[in-house]
């Protein structure tokens, strides 16, 4: 079973992107439903946890959470855009209206390097997207990073390694967002890097004609993900 970095799903366009970004730093990933129950995350022994962004909003009452139990299974966490704010909001902090949504690219300006941002420079630009945003942290807390719009555009709690970031360290747009998701996952998660397409590739299929035997199937691919 390789390394797993499991990613909560709350509807954004780019969950797929971030797991995507996960596997090109050779680290195996898999999104779940974001309301997976704790109980089978942790059946998958994830080495790390990100929660994707989403279109809704944390302040709606059918607003979707995860499971309340993934921020007591001891695995670091990663919140980006909408998952930062949910995790701000369940772990007590407050999330406010912004009087404008912040949307396009702006200035990420670093306080507080520490893992999340090691070896990058303290003036980004990054992608935002979103309404809302974080006006109190929850106790533990620290602010590492703002915007011009946001004083928590990345919190961390070092000692449970709880992270949030407002913007998309996933997208194209997002100026070194790359090399922050990989010190997520080799600095923070200490994923091993080894996983390998075509390994699992060959798992699959020998997983497949075990099921299938003689039988036949009928299978849908979706290509470009």
């Amino acid at each position: 079973m390789p390394q797993t970095v499991v990613v909560l799903d709350f509807g954004s366009q780019y969950t797929q992107v971030i797991a995507r970004r996960i596997r090109e730093a050779k680290v195996f990933s898999q999104v779940v439903p974001f309301d997976t129950p704790a109980k089978e995350i942790q059946k998958l022994s994830p080495v790390g946890i990100v929660l994707s962004g989403g279109p809704a909003s944390v302040l709606a009452k059918d607003a979707p959470r995860p499971d309340a139990a993934i921020f007591r299974l001891g695995v670091p966490i990663l919140g980006i855009c909408y998952g930062l704010q949910l995790m701000g909001a369940m772990l007590g902090g407050k999330v406010k209206q912004s009087s404008a949504r912040e949307y396009g690219r702006g200035e990420l300006q670093i306080k507080r390097k520490g893992k999340l941002f090691s070896r990058l420079p303290k003036k980004l630009l990054v992608w935002n997207s979103h309404g809302d945003r974080l006006v109190k942290l929850p106790k533990g807390f620290s602010s590492t990073a703002s915007t011009e719009n946001s004083s928590y555009a990345s919190i961390e709690d070092s000692k449970r390694l709880f992270y949030g970031l407002q913007f998309h360290p996933e997208v194209e747009h997002s100026e070194r967002g790359v090399e922050v998701l990989g010190n997520f996952l080799f600095s923070i998660c200490n994923c091993q890097g080894d996983w390998r397409l075509d390994d699992f590739t060959e798992q699959i299929i020998e997983k497949i004609r075990e099921q299938v035997g003689d039988s036949r199937v009928i299978l849908g691919l979706s290509g470009g993900v």
